[in-house]
């Protein structure tokens, strides 16, 4: 049984949570076996994220003066929250895989940003590729230019070296020869 003081450190934690996370999910924990319930709280702690399964009144004033205020204000049932730091589609990730095996974890609400989130909008989250594979992405789409580049030059060399002529289009001789002619004269 939490004292008084524990409570109020419980609270003021919350608190701090609630306004550190880039996410917050209202789910619940309860009702899944411990080797479970501890496997998707590793899962949520590899994603920088943290889950909180504590009493709906000390969420609730936990949230007051709070974006969450609203979400957890009168709550009646199990609930967890989880939190994300950093990664907030893995968390949402690891929550909707939780809720794919487990009948009790579902969506309840949530918040990205301070924005509040439907339940579709969470899934939707959960369904987006990881951060390490949006990089891949991004960094793969902006190599793509210069791999081309790369294969073009290599192309050119190869049918220089084979002896082969290498013509421009129509109008870049005289263009490019103009440009010689310029920078010679300077």
């Amino acid at each position: 049984m939490l004292n008084r003081a524990d409570k109020e450190a419980l609270v003021d934690g919350l608190k701090k949570d609630i306004e550190g996370a880039r996410a917050v999910f209202l789910t619940n924990l309860i009702g899944i076996p411990s080797n479970d319930s501890v496997g998707i709280r590793k899962q949520i702690r590899e994603a920088a994220g943290k889950v909180v399964v504590t009493r709906n009144t000390l969420f609730t004033r936990a949230a007051v003066g709070t974006y969450a205020e609203k979400l957890l204000a009168e709550l009646k049932g199990p609930h967890a929250l989880a939190f994300a730091f950093e990664d907030a589609p893995a968390v949402a990730k690891a929550l909707k895989k939780a809720a794919e095996d487990f009948d009790v974890v579902e969506f309840k609400g949530g918040f990205l940003n301070g924005e509040e989130l439907s339940i579709a909008d969470i899934k939707a989250l959960a369904d987006l590729p990881s951060r390490d594979e949006m990089l891949g992405t991004l960094l793969a789409t902006m190599n793509a230019p210069v791999s081309a580049f790369a294969r073009l030059m290599n192309q050119l060399k190869e049918k220089v070296e084979a002896g082969e002529s290498i013509t421009p289009g129509a109008g870049a001789p005289a263009a490019a020869e103009e440009a010689v002619a310029e920078t010679t004269e300077e």
